[in-house]
């Protein structure tokens, strides 16, 4: 299933993607696609659900961020073993983890925010999933159970409040507008295989990363597991898995984002995002 939540921005309503592509309202069946909404139990009344019965949404429709109501975002960095070698650091020898605020969350194609400050926007092209079930010392063999489900992460990162500033990553993470989730939230039934996937994504039109889960140090099994011994992961949580090769920050000179750019992120299977930047005021 692919599901959606569409709608101004708080107030999205919950759909679903039909055979040929049209949203579905899933209003009245449940309230939002959230931690409830995919949790496995739930995820099965859905999917038993006639979509050709349910009402079309006709018209444009904005689309939120796939996954509402989220409780924390925990993300992987230097996870890739060719964007590692690009950024000149040593291979981690377990995942590097760090979390993301949450009002960071931003719909697919909204615009992402370039703030009054930066000097050093980057984008991030990242599979992301949701956690379906509370996940606690997961084994890597069983942490695959505990995915509701997959769809594409815009991470962006302000490089220098990350890394010249005092602290940890956080705050070079979190702005408004720094997580674009979606379109769609795609059940994990419907990805065979998380560790071969492609992302890509442009710039103005021009590719910048073009990489493969394939090169991931720590899949998604290993992620989860590694994750959940150190914290309580909870159904509608958010896991973003890291980057492949091609951020601004590898670029020799280094090349950042600026008022006007537009974005252009795929991975094969998880739709597509697009956004554009603009420049806050002060």
């Amino acid at each position: 299933m692919k599901l959606v939540r569409y709608g101004e921005k708080g107030a999205e309503k919950p759909g679903i993607l039909d055979a040929s592509g049209k949203i579905r309202d899933l209003s009245g069946i449940v309230d939002d696609i959230d931690g409830t909404t995919i949790a496995p139990t739930s995820l099965e009344k859905l999917a038993s659900v006639d979509i050709d019965e349910l009402p079309v949404v006709n018209g444009q429709v904005r689309l939120g961020a796939c996954v509402g109501n989220v409780g924390k975002i925990v993300c992987v960095g230097l996870n890739y073993s060719d964007h590692a070698k690009e950024a000149n650091l040593p291979i981690p020898k377990e995942p590097i983890i760090f979390m993301k605020a949450t009002t960071s969350i931003n719909g697919p194609y909204d615009d992402v925010e370039l703030p009054a400050s930066s000097t050093k926007l980057d984008w991030e092209v990242e599979l992301g999933f949701a956690i379906g079930k509370r996940a606690k010392n997961v084994s890597e063999a069983d942490a695959l159970d505990y995915v509701a489900g997959y769809f594409i992460v815009n991470e962006l990162s302000e490089r220098e409040w990350q890394a010249e500033r005092e602290g940890q990553w956080t705050k070079g993470k979190s702005h408004d507008t720094f997580a674009p989730l979606g379109p769609w939230f795609v059940t994990a039934d419907e990805i065979a295989d998380p560790g071969d996937l492609n992302l890509k994504l442009a710039v103005n039109g021009e590719t910048r990363q073009n990489g493969s889960t394939k090169t991931m140090i720590f899949g998604v099994a290993e992620v989860l597991s590694y994750i959940s011994g150190f914290m309580t992961l909870e159904p509608g949580d958010v896991i973003s898995t890291g980057t492949p090769p091609g951020v601004g920050l590898g670029m020799k000179p280094p090349l950042y984002l600026k008022d006007g750019d537009r974005m252009h992120l795929e991975i094969n299977g998880l739709g597509h995002q697009q956004q554009l930047v603009v420049k806050k005021a002060e």
